[in-house]
């Protein structure tokens, strides 16, 4: 992670064309893409994920989906 990024985990609500809308907490949600490690590796991001989202310090409405955690 660089200095300049934030992490946050959050729950995806709203999946449209390639855009996930994460909600972090109950009033704050981020307008997310997937990283490239995620599409390489076909990685399938679903309604209700828990996901790690990297943040960038300047523009915090915009990030990015960095690791689907694992439900179980």
């Amino acid at each position: 992670m660089s200095d300049d990024r934030l992490e946050a985990e959050g729950i995806v609500i709203d999946a449209n064309n390639g855009k996930f809308k994460v909600q972090i907490n109950e009033n704050y949600t981020v307008l997310c893409t997937l990283s490239g490690r995620i599409r390489t590796n076909s990685v399938r991001i679903l309604l209700g994920d828990l996901v790690r989202v990297e943040i960038g310090q300047y523009d915090t409405s915009m990030g990015r989906i960095i690791f689907r955690i694992k439900a179980g």
